[in-house]
């Protein structure tokens, strides 16, 4: 089938011979004739599958014309990022349409969010927090909408958007077309589709969990971090096919660790990001990795989705995640649009539990390979690395006081006063030389 099969007007067709899509995945194929019926949809996709066109293609298709300035298509996604890239999709799509679109996401200046939205939009994609925001003040009119796009929903769910997003529905006029794009039905995602859903048809592309036919899975022990550091300098420097890689680490402080290790080596050629870092720097370096200027990107699990990027080589697994979901979702960035691609593991002897855990979640074998002989094994160990000493903890009790009692500090000058008797007449006589009687006066005087 061919995008020429499809039910799409002569704008759409041209604007997808300019960008050279011809023929429409099997995602694409199936939401887009469930979708014009005017169903609630439940696509399951992983990465790479091509979503972003399976939902913005019908959209756009049944968009209709009006002289009013509010929105009638409303997309939500987990990321900046994701609202950068689908915003631009929107704008290559709409070559030959007349649609306006905005995107709005937290991090950036509000005021001029709202200044955009006051010229009027036709579609706008957002993250939830900053459409609540903008809803709440007015700037944001939803009672056009006409249909709701929610994509990466069990991302947003795993990020904590589940009270965010109940709000939006809420926001929401009652009748509208619903379309939900999840990598994992979860307990969490069918609850949200039985509360706000209207008898969705469940469209699969591929069942969660299957690898990528396109993807050449790789893995190699490695005892530790500079172990680690090492390999994937050799590596780096020995295979001329790295075009373009990216590197997934467990968290922020590592991502930063490795670039510093990394950094000397290939000074030009190396990008970090992960959600501490400043907005403008994140656009900027997924901006240079796009164009091919940087070589290396090191990343953390909150971009895996957020990054729509052609020709990624190879993606290495520097760290394994914690979800083997997040496996399937990182090794999707490379081997998209039927081209190749290249998925390598470091696997340390702790983290067996997880490359098991991935494999059983797609039925399918890692081949582990040893370390190259060139490849120097680093004795220094990082502090998480380091053996823990497990100490008894008993705890001190206080010394007990001497027998008697009493206080332990030494009584204050004006408390060692003891009581003594006093004898009247010996102080009379010291100070009157005689005894002085007390008399009695007689009652009858």
């Amino acid at each position: 089938m061919t995008f020429d099969e499809l039910n799409l007007n002569k704008s759409l067709l041209n604007a997808l011979g300019d960008l050279g899509y011809q023929t429409p995945t099997t995602i694409q194929q199936k939401v887009f004739s469930v979708m014009m019926s005017g169903r609630d949809v439940c696509g399951i996709a992983q990465t790479g599958t091509g979503k972003t066109l399976a939902y913005l293609l019908p959209c756009l298709r049944q968009l209709q014309f009006t002289k009013e300035k509010l929105p009638q298509i409303l997309i939500l996604v987990p990321t900046r990022e994701l609202v950068v890239q689908v915003e631009e999709t929107v704008q290559k799509l709409s070559t030959y349409l007349s649609l306006r679109v905005v995107g709005v996401y937290g991090g950036s200046n509000i005021k001029s969010q709202m200044a955009d939205l006051q010229q009027g939009a036709d579609l706008v994609v957002a993250t939830p927090g900053r459409l609540i925001d903008l809803a709440l003040n007015g700037s944001l009119k939803l009672k056009g909408i006409k249909r709701l796009v929610i994509d990466e929903v069990d991302e947003m769910l795993n990020l904590g958007f589940r009270a965010q997003l109940n709000t939006v529905l809420d926001l929401l006029p009652p009748r509208r077309q619903n379309l939900l794009f999840s990598a994992t039905m979860t307990d969490e995602v069918e609850k949200l589709i039985v509360a706000h859903f209207n008898s969705p048809v469940l469209v699969e592309a591929a069942p969660a969990g299957t690898p990528l036919e396109n993807i050449t899975q790789l893995g190699y022990e490695v005892p530790n971090f500079y172990t680690k550091v090492n390999f994937l300098k050799w590596v780096l420097s020995q295979d001329t096919d790295m075009t373009r890689v990216l590197i997934f680490v467990a968290t922020k402080q590592l991502a930063d660790q490795l670039y510093e290790e990394i950094e000397a080596r290939f000074r030009d050629n190396v990008g970090v990001i992960h959600s501490n870092k400043a907005q403008n720097h994140r656009f900027n370096v997924v901006r240079r990795f796009k164009e091919g200027e940087y070589r290396i990107l090191i990343a953390t699990d909150i971009i895996a989705r957020g990054l729509d990027i052609a020709e990624v080589s190879h993606v290495i697994n520097f760290d394994l995640p914690d979800d083997p979901e997040s496996y399937i979702h990182r090794i999707g960035r490379t081997g998209r649009a039927d081209q190749k691609g290249i998925a390598i593991s470091f696997v340390t002897e702790k983290e067996r539990e997880l490359l098991a855990a991935i494999e059983g979640l797609m039925n399918y074998n890692i081949p582990l390979a040893p370390l190259p002989d060139e490849v120097e094994v680093s004795e220094v160990l990082t502090e998480e690395e380091m053996p823990r000493i497990q100490m008894k903890n008993s705890e001190v009790k206080p010394p007990r006081p001497e027998a008697g009692g009493g206080a332990f500090h030494e009584k204050a000058e004006k408390n060692k006063k003891v009581n003594v008797r006093r004898n009247h007449r010996e102080e009379m006589m010291k100070k009157y030389g005689k005894p002085i009687k007390k008399s009695r006066k007689n009652k009858g005087d």
